[in-house]
């Protein structure tokens, strides 16, 4: 594989600005303050996963646990998130979501699903395949 280079690492910079700048996602979730990504990205993950745990977050997200830490705790504050201790163990704690957290996932949810499919609708369908396998490429390789 050769280098990239400089012109295409800039083409590529200014393509990434341009795309976040147009497909960047707004707080759908009706709240009055929005939320940070992390928090954003925790109540989606327990959405997926009820009953995991704050490490179970961390790992995914490969964010410190001090991080998921004051997530969950903004997250309960806001009434988005419950924190639960399983019988068997006293000591662990398990997540899942309030109904309001219930709420704004499925806005989120239905906010990516209307994106994606504005991005999509862009591209030929044999394109929208290539595309998709090379963000799965860049996504999915370790490094």
């Amino acid at each position: 594989m050769t280098i990239p280079t400089n012109l295409q690492i800039a083409a590529l910079g200014a393509a990434l600005e341009t795309f976040s700048r147009r497909y960047k996602m707004t707080d759908t979730g009706g709240l009055e303050r929005a939320l940070t990504e992390v928090d954003t990205q925790t109540l989606l993950y327990v959405g997926k996963h009820p009953g995991c745990g704050p490490t179970d977050v961390a790992r995914f997200l490969r964010v410190a646990m001090t991080t998921i830490s004051s997530a969950t705790d903004r997250l309960v504050k806001r009434g988005l998130l419950e924190r639960h201790r399983p019988e068997g163990d006293r000591r662990a704690v398990a997540l899942r979501l309030s109904k309001a957290g219930e709420a704004h996932v499925a806005a989120q949810e239905l906010a990516h699903h209307k994106m994606f499919l504005m991005m999509l609708e862009r591209l030929e369908p044999d394109e929208r395949d290539s595309f998709i396998a090379m963000i799965e490429k860049i996504a999915y390789s370790e490094g």
